[in-house]
């Protein structure tokens, strides 16, 4: 596939164009090697459907999200102030981002700051966009029939009551989907949440994002779907420790989308 030009907000505006959405990309998409795959996924499927959207690029900052959980408040207000100033200074009205956390921290905790968008997580951004007819995904693929279980992100999940959408993805790609006997409501968190995965575990009797890859790994899935790319990096872990990676995949929605379509 040739090089993708991913537009700025700084380039459109001073173009005179404005995009429909602003892909928040996140400290973890833009900067940790695995996630970096997800953006790229993402990326690959807004030009392939001609989606208008800009990101923010070097002006995005952290949302501040695990200083917050970290009890770092006053480091939060201090990158939720930034940002807020940036956004509100482009009349960003619509964000789209790949991260459960900077989904709900953008959308529930920087409004009482001053910042209030619309903001939406990427596999709600594509059911709506294929509700609406416009984007249509080929369907099948490699992940036609394939068995399929699904890992649901705190933040999406519990924090925001989204289960539906990422399984909406999955049955458009006629795979599988094989719940895990802890899904949705019910769900178990991967262990990276809370700040917890930028400090070392506590002492117990077993790590977190084993218990939940070995959860996982019990449905005899060949692909563990995810929506969050801290999910991502701690399930893969937890497979990786299990010696199953040759066995397994551990792949984001966005990421499953691009492939069946070989985008």
């Amino acid at each position: 596939m040739s090089k993708i030009h991913v537009p700025t907000m700084a380039e459109m505006i001073a173009k005179g164009k404005t995009p429909d959405v602003l892909f928040w990309v996140g400290c973890a998409g833009s900067f940790d090697q695995r996630a970096q795959k997800i953006t790229k996924a993402f990326i690959k499927i807004l030009h392939h459907f001609n989606i208008n959207y800009a990101v923010l690029g070097g002006e995005e900052m952290c949302t501040g999200d695990p200083a917050r959980r970290a009890g770092n408040e006053m480091v939060f207000q201090m990158m939720a102030q930034q940002n807020i100033a940036i956004l509100n200074g482009y009349e960003v009205k619509k964000i789209v981002t790949a991260c459960p956390h900077c989904f709900n921290t953008l959308k529930n905790e920087y409004p009482e700051l001053g910042g209030t968008y619309e903001v939406i997580h990427h596999t709600q951004f594509l059911q709506k966009l294929i509700n609406e007819g416009k984007i249509k995904l080929q369907g099948g693929g490699s992940f036609k029939g394939k068995h399929i279980t699904f890992h649901d992100s705190c933040y999406l999940g519990r924090a925001n009551n989204e289960y539906e959408a990422p399984r909406f993805l999955l049955e458009k790609l006629d795979a599988e989907l094989v719940e895990m006997k802890r899904s949705r409501e019910n769900g178990m968190c991967c262990g990276a949440g809370g700040a917890q995965i930028f400090k070392e575990a506590e002492k117990g009797n077993a790590e977190v994002h084993f218990e939940r890859a070995d959860q996982a790994l019990a449905t005899h899935a060949k692909v563990i779907a995810v929506s969050c790319p801290f999910c991502t990096l701690m399930i893969t872990d937890g497979v990786k420790n299990r010696e199953k990676e040759d066995e397994v995949k551990v792949m984001d929605v966005a990421e499953l989308i691009a492939e069946a379509e070989d985008l």
